[in-house]
């Protein structure tokens, strides 16, 4: 990707050239959120941004490009869908002219059920299009799996019928179906699609209890996998 190609020339050229910028634009998996609690009866998140894979990136872009020093932005904001992401996309992310803008949207956008799906592929078809219009590049990471139990029970009877909610979801496919239709999108307007959710999928059918990888239970990764992430987005970078 050309992204590689300005930090690389920023590396050898460090006056001569633009710090390069990414972008991450999402929900509260790339805010950087993990284990869920209650607190006068409103579930609140454990927010630690460093332990997230957007910190990760760019501590994996500082190995491998010492002197190239790279500008992240992380938008991502808990308990948003595509449509929000979209509402504040100008400020967030195209008012910093990022290089490169990583977009991750799923895991909410289909909590809301299926008559969703439509507004989420207007939403992620807007946020690509006025994405590249700039003259950026696009990435489209797919979220990890979700909480798949299907008999759940928790002290807290908030908490409990989250996962609850969540885990029917998954079982019936519904994150399955939205993320079909974003690398569908994705494809048609030549965006590369870092498939993180295939892997979460691949663990899950050989045997992995990936309700396990969960920090919060629901749909929060432990900052252990979040390395995952983004050592696959490197990796996306440099292969494309």
């Amino acid at each position: 990707m050309r992204i590689i190609d300005k930090i690389v020339a920023k590396q050898n050229d460090l006056r001569g050239n633009r710090q390069p910028v990414i972008a991450f634009l999402g929900d509260s998996v790339t805010q950087g959120c993990f284990e869920i609690y209650v607190e006068q009866g409103q579930l609140l998140t454990a927010f630690r941004s460093e332990d997230g894979y957007v910190a990760n990136v760019k501590k994996i872009l500082g190995l491998l490009y010492p002197a190239a020093p790279v500008s992240i932005i992380n938008a991502g904001i808990s308990g948003q869908n595509a449509e929000l992401g979209l509402e504040r996309l100008e400020r967030d992310v195209l008012s910093y002219k990022p290089d490169l803008v990583v977009v991750c949207f799923g895991l909410n956008d289909s909590a809301e059920g299926a008559e969703r799906l439509s507004a989420y592929e207007t939403a992620l078809t807007e946020i690509f299009t006025r994405i590249q219009e700039t003259g950026a590049e696009v990435i489209f990471m797919t979220p990890n799996t979700r909480s798949d139990y299907e008999d759940y029970h928790n002290d807290n009877a908030v908490i409990e019928q989250v996962i609850r909610t969540v885990s029917q979801g998954e079982r019936d496919g519904l994150l399955r179906m939205f993320l079909d239709s974003a690398r569908r999108i994705a494809g048609e307007k030549n965006i590369p699609v870092c498939d993180c959710h295939a892997l979460w999928e691949l663990m899950r059918n050989r045997g992995v209890n990936t309700n396990k990888l969960l920090s919060n239970e629901v749909n929060h990764p432990t900052k252990e996998l979040h390395w995952m992430f983004a050592y696959e987005l490197v990796r996306t970078m440099l292969e494309r």
